[in-house]
């Protein structure tokens, strides 16, 4: 078996425990995840199978959510998990007030992550410290996030705020909840949190573990194919040869097919080729095809000694 589980997470389970329920369903031994999410936190977890977990290095990381943002406490944790530090009125906020803030926590950030999170200093994980009772300096890292939509607001002592957020990798929602009570003087955490998309899986196709284990025990389950998640990835079609050729290993020079790399918009020239070979670089990777549309795997364009070729990086196909 090899594809993709998108795997509706329930509360209280953390991702690794997704893992071990699927392992255990589909009596699999190679199974991972795309994205980590909190306990406290629902929804979208791609989960792959087989030799599907190769794959998870070249999905796309852009994630969206409905968070609740619980303004006038401050926790712990920044999130309703952890214990409450301090309480202040959010009475006197309205949408009005709250708004213009919103606007500061959207595009390229710099963002600080929890202190109770997997972010390592100093060869530890600061939930590692945290829960010692240390402290550390906390780095921060630039992330992007690309929208947030107000969904609904509930004024009161300690008012509530529904957002829709779409961002990019490395995000910590919970970040977001606590750095705009902080600039509103009220204090903020997150009451919860739901991934309502991720590496181009939603929500209103995952499924639960309940619905996963009835379709394991009726027989009916299907993963979905691997290349579904990579349509980000622009793809070539190998002839039957150079498919042949491919599989077991080989190197297809581009010149031989026409400089123009086929699969991109613009198409790619020898000239445009990212030199830098050593990364996994979206702008080098492809998926390929043979002409009866069946994925064989991950390709490279590199350029080697003034040639530029098509070269596997990861063959699926048997």
């Amino acid at each position: 078996m090899q594809g993709f589980l998108n795997l509706n997470k329930p509360a209280g389970f953390t991702s690794h425990d997704c893992v071990a329920k699927v392992r255990r369903l589909l009596r699999l031994k190679r199974v991972g995840h795309g994205g980590t999410l909190d306990p406290l936190a629902t929804g979208v977890l791609p989960i792959a199978l087989g030799r599907a977990t190769r794959l998870l290095q070249y999905m796309t990381s852009d994630k969206a959510y409905q968070a609740t943002i619980r303004l006038g406490v401050k926790t712990t944790t920044d999130d309703l998990e952890g214990d409450i530090v301090a309480t202040s009125s959010a009475s006197g906020l309205t949408l009005e007030i709250i708004v213009p803030f919103l606007h500061q926590f959207q595009g390229t950030i710099e963002q600080v992550p929890p202190m109770y999170s997997a972010v390592q200093v100093q060869g530890k994980r600061l939930y590692d410290l945290a829960r010692a009772g240390k402290t550390a300096e906390i780095p921060t890292r630039q992330v992007e996030v690309y929208q947030i939509e107000v969904l609904e607001w509930r004024p009161g002592e300690l008012a509530e705020l529904d957002v829709a957020i779409a961002c990019g990798a490395g995000t910590y929602i919970r970040s977001i909840a606590r750095d705009l009570g902080e600039a509103l003087n009220t204090g903020g955490t997150l009451a919860s949190l739901i991934r309502t998309q991720s590496s181009g899986f939603t929500l209103e196709q995952s499924l639960t573990l309940d619905e996963l284990a009835a379709q394991v025990q009726a027989e009916t389950f299907n993963p979905i194919p691997p290349e579904a998640a990579l349509e980000h990835l622009a793809r070539i079609t190998l002839s039957p040869d150079e498919a042949r050729r491919w599989c077991q290993g080989q190197r297809i020079k581009v010149e031989d097919r026409g400089q123009k790399i086929e699969g991109d918009d613009n198409g790619i020239y020898k000239q445009n080729i990212n030199q830098d070979t050593s990364t996994n670089s979206v702008a080098n990777i492809r998926r390929a095809y043979n002409e009866d549309g069946r994925f064989l795997g991950i390709t490279q364009v590199i350029e080697s000694e003034g040639e530029v070729w098509f070269a596997p990086k990861m063959v699926l196909a048997n």
